[in-house]
């Protein structure tokens, strides 16, 4: 499903000429002087601005250097994955029922296999074992065997990249990703009976943490700190402190401190909670050599991107550079190495070129490294690329819109659709802004620096230059509104 309309290769070829080309005017007076409010130099800076009609930019600054894009790398796998994949690709989770069922009872085990659905979270879970119950089964007199073995995943510290173990962007892929191996704790302020009572999404099996918390006076303040938790592999969850009755009812979602039994303590805790019994345990192991009982389908991939590239979920990001690896090589596990093969191969082909220019190369499908590169003039020849393609409104509807929606929701608003990217030294954004005039164009903009976060506000700046709003006073953000429960435990991450 190649994508069509691949005239912007000339964008790069042709990138260090562009540079001193007529026409490729400096960055504008509001940015630089953002910038100059920041402390921030020039050379922080990489831009290219540019119609998405034209081989002209119209703003370049130093864009033919490789710099960190952060989650701006997910442009390159939801669009890798439209154009290879296509949008109404749906992953299926093949359950097998191994044995007879009579009475209710299933004499024999439940086989479950993990294909890379970065969506088989607590609800969809749920139906997936409701399906069984369909079937006729209350009762499993065998094991709950799971094959997670289509990816192949080395040894990874979770606290290797920051420190922040807890945090579910920094969960390992699998192929059978459950709940993306994270907890929901929901705290919920009881001030008649004088404590919050905890609410734990999935029901695991195994011990339990507390089921209520004192509450506290005062601000809300720091609430995650009040509560004194201790997440721990030997002991599970502990709090130790309090909840803020001010609070009101509030969520926290945390990466299981026991990712390797995360998916058999949930699924058999999920089966108890609905009523079926176990007779056996939950265990890995290899599926039946026959076709599968039923397929548990998950969202289309259109759905999907939307949800990486609007929230910038780094872990579902992976799951999908890995699914295509899995598709591209059937007969072997996927694995980090082949993704990112198939990712910089990819890109590179969409360029025009054998191999991507000197110096660029992607670690991840997320951006979530401190080593991936790729320079502005790369992005905005993949956007022009893709915007004369095939799968055009699908990837720039899962673009975050400024003002709006997303990681831009905070955002000045404009007609804008913009991937975010950051890192402790690095902020960007990326996408397509509609100028007042109606005409479209590819933005790219990155602050790569230490201080990079001051560099926002030059980033809206630009961003409200091209859309011809730069002189419109800044509107009060919206309201922040409260995380929907769905179950999406990667809502937390550094790489926007």
């Amino acid at each position: 499903m190649a994508l069509a309309g691949l005239a912007s290769v000339a964008l790069l070829n042709g990138a260090t000429a562009a540079e001193t080309e007529p026409g490729a005017s400096a960055l504008p007076a509001p940015m630089r002087e953002a910038l100059a409010r920041a402390g921030l130099p020039l050379e922080a800076l990489h831009v290219v601005v540019q119609p998405v009609d034209s081989r002209q930019a119209t703003i370049r600054h130093r864009a033919d250097l490789p710099v960190n894009p952060a989650s701006l790398a997910k442009l390159v796998t939801t669009a890798a994955a439209l154009d290879r994949l296509g949008p109404a690709f749906q992953w299926a989770t093949p359950v097998w029922l191994e044995g007879t069922v009579e009475g209710g009872v299933l004499n024999g085990a439940l086989h479950l296999q993990g294909r890379g659905d970065p969506s088989l979270v607590v609800e969809r879970l749920w139906l997936l074992l409701r399906r069984v119950q369909a079937l006729g089964v209350r009762e499993i007199r065998g094991d709950i065997v799971l094959d997670s073995s289509l990816f192949a995943m080395p040894p990874r510290d979770p606290g290797a990249f920051d420190g922040e173990a807890q945090r579910p962007y920094n969960a390992q892929p699998s192929a059978l990703l459950v709940n993306h191996h994270a907890v929901q704790y929901r705290f919920v302020p009881d001030a008649a009976a004088g404590v919050a009572r905890i609410a734990v999404e999935p029901p695991l099996a195994g011990p339990a943490p507390p089921a209520t918390l004192p509450l506290s006076n005062g601000p809300c303040g720091d609430w995650r700190a009040a509560l004194k938790a201790r997440f721990d592999a030997e002991t599970g969850t502990r709090f130790a402190g309090a909840y803020p009755a001010s609070c009101a009812e509030q969520a926290w979602f945390v990466a299981d401190p026991q990712p390797a039994s995360f998916n058999a303590r949930a699924i058999e805790g999920l089966w108890r909670s609905l009523g079926g019994t176990l007779g056996g345990q939950v265990r890995n192991g290899p599926p039946p050599a026959r076709r599968a009982d039923f397929e548990q389908l998950s969202p289309t991939l259109a759905e999907a991107v939307r949800d990486i590239n609007k929230l910038s979920n780094n872990l579902m990001a992976e799951q999908l550079a890995l699914t295509m690896a899995l598709q591209a090589s059937p007969g072997r596990p996927a694995t980090p190495g082949a993704a990112r093969v198939l990712l910089e191969s990819w890109l590179a082909a969409r360029l025009g070129r054998a191999e991507l220019p000197a110096g660029e190369l992607l670690v991840n499908g997320s951006g979530l490294s401190r080593d991936s590169r790729l320079s502005a003039d790369t992005l905005a020849a993949l956007l022009q690329s893709v915007w004369s393609g095939a799968q055009m409104p699908e990837l720039l509807a899962s673009l975050p819109v400024a003002g709006l929606d997303g990681t831009l929701r905070r955002a000045q608003p404009a007609t804008a659709h913009l991937k975010t990217g950051s890192l402790r030294d690095v902020s960007g954004v990326a996408g397509i802004v509609r100028s007042a005039d109606g005409s479209r164009h590819v933005l790219v903009a990155i602050a790569q620096h230490p201080n990079a976060f001051a560099a926002r506000p030059a980033l809206e700046a630009l961003v409200q230059h091209v859309a011809g709003r730069e002189g419109v006073a800044r509107t009060a953000p919206p309201p922040r509104k409260p995380v929907p429960v769905k179950n999406r435990p990667a809502a937390v991450k550094p790489a926007r």
